[in-house]
């Protein structure tokens, strides 16, 4: 959502199986990032996507999270939910997600073989986005709403074929979600050329792929992805943001970047003044129970992570936990457009 407060400036990072860029795939370690403007978005865009080393960047997860394990569950069931809101404060809703589910069908439209019928795959992969958009003067709609069409066109064509994932087309999995963030880069970028009262416009994107037990997810800005297990909360995702990053640096104290008047300048989006998003990605193993929470930053800054770890132990529906979210944020103040999903894995096995 469009906020004067939040702006871009350079970039930085840091989290789980996880890389930014074009690259290999193990593990991502800080680099320089390029600059580039977001939400008040004079932008200033300084360079173009390039690879990095994968290393320091993992969530705080057990490190067995990062190995399949010797016997996964065999059924893979997601429950899931979404919701937007546009707070009380903002007069249009800038915030866009989807939900998918994505499987490899085949129809049948003529044949002599008696009883025929569409053949589907028990396999299944779910998709999540949030996208908040930038830019003002409903830039910031179009951005986030483009980014999330763009992407799901080319997941169809793309992802269907890892939805009976073998070990050695994660590193597939990877790419294509980077392909996929790039060309929406590319895309929000192009329809700003075209349309002169667009220019700047961006958004942030973070989108996740559960497929048997496997998550991969992909990010840029400052909206997040939690993963909430074994009774605890754990953030995924890094905020591209000049305040998260001196935290990281050791610059600021948690409790100073709070308050902090450079705290809404944002470091990473799609669109913005040039193409060249970096991709901050991460794989990892699901287990039964788990619980995925994806968000833009109209609920984390009106919402502690205490809070939201304190709603979800009560009670792990997610439609009623994104309501519950939704409602916490605007009764705190509402000042963002406010976006939660949610979704549970579970084993089948396990299910009445």
């Amino acid at each position: 959502m469009y906020d004067p407060q939040r702006r871009v400036s350079s970039r930085k990072t840091d989290r789980s199986e996880s890389h930014f860029g074009h690259a290999t795939i193990p593990y991502s370690s800080p680099g320089d990032w390029v600059s580039r403007h977001p939400r008040n978005r004079s932008p200033h865009h300084t360079g173009s996507c390039h690879s990095m080393s994968l290393a320091d960047t993992q969530p705080e997860l057990p490190r067995f999270r990062l190995m399949a394990p010797a016997n996964p569950p065999k059924g893979f069931i997601v429950r899931s939910f979404g919701l937007t809101d546009l707070g009380q404060v903002r007069q249009s809703n800038e915030d866009h997600f989807a939900i998918m589910e994505l499987a490899r069908t085949m129809h049948v439209h003529g044949t002599n073989i008696h009883q025929a019928q569409a053949q589907y795959s028990h396999h299944r992969g779910h998709i999540f986005i949030v996208a908040d958009g930038m830019g003002g003067h409903s830039a910031g709609e179009v951005a986030s709403a483009l980014t999330v069409m763009t992407i799901e066109g080319f997941l169809l064509n793309t992802l269907n074929r890892f939805t009976n994932l073998q070990a050695s087309e994660e590193h597939g999995v990877m790419e294509e979600f980077q392909n996929a963030v790039l060309q929406a880069d590319a895309k929000v970028f192009e329809e700003a050329a075209q349309h002169p009262e667009l220019l700047g416009m961006g958004t942030t994107l973070t989108m996740a792929f559960a497929v048997e037990w496997k998550l991969f997810v992909a990010h840029a800005g400052d909206s997040r992805a939690y993963l909430f297990s074994k009774n605890e909360l754990h953030q995924l995702t890094q905020d591209h943001t000049v305040v998260a990053e001196m935290v990281r640096q050791g610059v600021l104290s948690p409790n100073e970047a709070l308050r902090h008047p450079s705290r809404h300048v944002v470091t990473n989006i799609l669109g913005g003044v040039e193409p060249g998003v970096r991709v901050e990605l991460h794989r990892l193993n699901l287990e039964p129970d788990d619980l995925l929470l994806m968000c833009s930053d109209g609920l984390t800054e009106m919402v502690t992570d205490d809070r939201i770890v304190a709603i979800i132990r009560e009670d792990r529906d997610p439609q009623r936990v994104c309501e519950r979210l939704v409602a916490e944020a605007n009764a705190n103040g509402g000042k963002d457009n406010v976006t939660v999903v949610v979704a549970t894995f579970h084993d089948s096995a396990k299910i009445d």
